[in-house]
C-alpha cells in the first residue's frame, strides 16, 4: 500500500480553514495481494464481455487516468482505446453511445465512499436483505466484499457497455431475461480455463474445485485489484496536508485558499476524498442518449431521480472526487467539458456557461449513424428549461488570474508514484484474448 511519509504539521491546517485530515492507508478497506493479482488479469481480460471483445480496462484505462478520455464512451463493438477509439464497422458497429462519462476509479476502495455510479444506484442498504441496493434488487449474489465488488457486476450486464446485443451471444440474451442470469455464464467461462481455475483455487480458501468458482469470487478479485491499483494519496497536496508547507508553489497555495474560501469549491468537494458523497445539479448541457428511463417520452438523463424517484433529485449527479482530476477529463457526468478550465468556469458561472456552451467543448468520436440524435435534447427548448430550473451551486466571480491559481491548485492533487499503479497492465491474460 501507498503510505504518507510526513508527520502531521500543526500549522498545515491552521493556515486555511476547512482543510481535511491527510488521507492514509488506514482510510481504505483492506485488500488481499493475491486476489488483487488475480483481479488484474480479470480487469484486462475481454472474457468478461458478451462478445469477448471489451474489458473493464478498455473504458477504465491506466493510460487515461483510469477512464477513457472521451466525453461519452464507445462500448461493445468499438475498436482501439482512449480518444483513438472508433465506433466499429459493419455488423459489429456500435448501436448507441455509452450514456454517461466513464468515471475515474481513484480511491473508490476508501472507507468513506458511500455510492457507486453517477446516480448512486449501488449503495449499502438492508432493504433487500442482502446488504445493498442495486439494479439487481433481491437477485444480487451474496458474499460480495463491498461496494466495489457490487459495482463490478453491472457493466457485464449492460448491452452497450460489455454484454452486446441479444442476438449475438448468450450473455446478452440472458441480460434481457433477468439480470442475475448473466453471472453464472460469466463464471463458467472463467472456471473452464485451467489457468484461471488454478489461480482461484490457490487464492480463495473456499474454493477446492473449479466448480466452486462463482461470480462473487470474480468481482471480489476485481474489487481488490481496483482498491489496490487506484489508491492515490501521494500528491503535493497530500504532502502539504501532512506538514510540508513547501510542497505547493505560491500559485498553488493561492489556489488552495480560493478553493477553501472565495470560490466555494470545498462546500461540495469536501473531506479527504474531496467529495461530499452527495448529489448536485450543475446545469450541464445534455447530449447523447442519456440514461433515459424506459417511460420517458424524450431522450434525456434525469440523474439521481431515476434511482430515487423523487422529483427534487432531478438532474442531480454524484460529486466526484477531485484527486488526480487533471488526468481524468473530460469532465462532468457526461463529459461536457474536455478541459479542466472549461469545467471550472462552468462552476463559477453555470447559467452563462450553459447558454454559451457549444459541442466543440466535447471529445466525442464521430458516429455518423447516431449523429442525428446526439443533440436532440440539447436543442429541445422545454428540456433546456427543465435543466435550467435545477441548480445547486452559487455563481462566483473570479478574475482570470484567480482562475489560473485555482487550476494550479487542482494540478497539485495529482499523485506522484501512485498514478503509475502497483501492478499495471499484464502482457497476456489466461483466456489468450487480446489485451488492450
Amino acid at each position: 500500500m501507498i503510505s504518507s511519509t510526513f508527520a502531521v504539521h500543526p500549522l498545515a491546517s491552521a493556515q486555511v480553514a476547512g482543510l481535511p485530515a491527510p488521507l492514509t492507508a488506514a482510510d481504505f478497506h483492506p485488500f488481499d495481494e493475491n486476489r488483487a493479482k488475480l483481479g488484474q488479469l480479470l480487469f484486462f481480460d475481454p472474457l468478461l464481455s458478451g462478445n469477448k471483445n471489451i474489458a473493464c480496462a478498455t473504458c477504465h484505462n491506466p493510460n487515461h487516468g483510469s477512464a477513457d478520455g472521451l466525453s461519452l464512451g464507445i462500448g461493445e463493438g468499438g475498436m482501439n482505446v482512449g480518444p483513438a477509439r472508433t465506433p466499429g464497422e459493419g455488423a459489429n458497429k456500435i448501436r448507441k453511445r455509452i450514456p454517461r462519462n466513464a468515471p475515474a476509479l481513484w480511491n473508490l476502495g476508501a472507507l468513506g465512499v458511500k455510492h457507486m455510479f453517477w446516480d448512486g444506484r449501488v449503495v449499502h442498504s438492508d432493504v433487500y436483505e442482502n446488504g445493498f441496493i442495486t439494479p439487481a434488487q433481491e437477485w444480487l449474489p451474496s458474499n460480495l466484499s463491498g461496494l466495489l465488488a457490487a459495482q463490478a457486476l453491472f457493466p457485464m450486464t449492460a448491452q452497450f457497455e460489455m454484454a452486446g446485443n441479444p442476438s449475438e451471444n448468450e450473455v446478452a440474451g440472458a441480460a434481457h431475461s433477468r439480470v442475475d442470469e448473466v453471472w453464472p455464464i460469466i463464471a463458467k467461462r472463467v472456471r473452464i480455463i485451467p489457468e484461471y481455475a488454478d489461480l482461484f483455487i490457490e487464492t480463495f480458501d473456499d474454493i477446492d474445485d473449479p466448480l466452486d468458482i462463482g461470480i462473487p469470487h470474480i468481482v471480489n478479485a476485481l474489487a481488490d485489484f481496483q482498491n489496490s491499483e487506484f489508491q492515490s494519496f501521494d500528491s503535493p497536496f497530500d504532502a502539504y496536508l501532512a506538514g510540508d508547507t513547501s510542497a505547493l508553489t505560491d500559485e498553488q497555495t493561492n489556489g488552495l485558499k480560493l478553493f477553501y474560501g472565495k470560490a466555494g469549491c470545498s462546500s461540495c468537494h469536501a473531506g479527504s476524498l474531496l467529495t461530499d458523497q452527495d448529489f448536485h445539479a450543475l446545469m450541464l448541457p445534455h447530449f447523447g442518449p442519456g440514461r433515459t428511463r424506459q417511460w420517458d417520452t424524450i431522450v434525456r438523463d434525469v440523474g439521481r431521480m431515476a434511482f430515487s424517484n423523487r422529483l427534487e433529485d432531478a438532474y442531480r449527479f454524484r460529486t466526484p472526487s477531485l484527486r488526480n482530476v487533471a488526468l481524468t477529463g473530460p469532465y462532468g457526468h457526461n463529459g461536457a467539458y474536455k478541459t479542466l478550465e472549461g469545467m471550472v468556469r462552468h462552476h463559477l458561472q453555470p447559467r452563462e456557461s450553459f447558454a454559451a456552451w457549444t459541442p466543440d467543448n466535447l471529445i466525442l468520436p464521430d458516429v455518423p449513424w447516431l449523429a442525428g440524435g446526439d443533440f436532440l435534447a440539447f436543442d429541445d427548448k422545454l428540456e433546456r428549461a427543465r435543466l435550467m430550473s435545477q441548480l445547486d451551486i452559487e455563481p462566483q466571480n473570479l478574475s482570470d488570474p484567480e482562475v489560473d491559481q485555482l487550476l494550479a491548485f487542482l494540478q497539485s492533487l495529482t499523485g506522484t508514484e501512485s498514478i503509475k499503479g502497483r501492478l499495471g497492465r499484464p502482457e497476456t491474460v489466461p483466456s489468450g484474448l487480446h489485451v488492450d
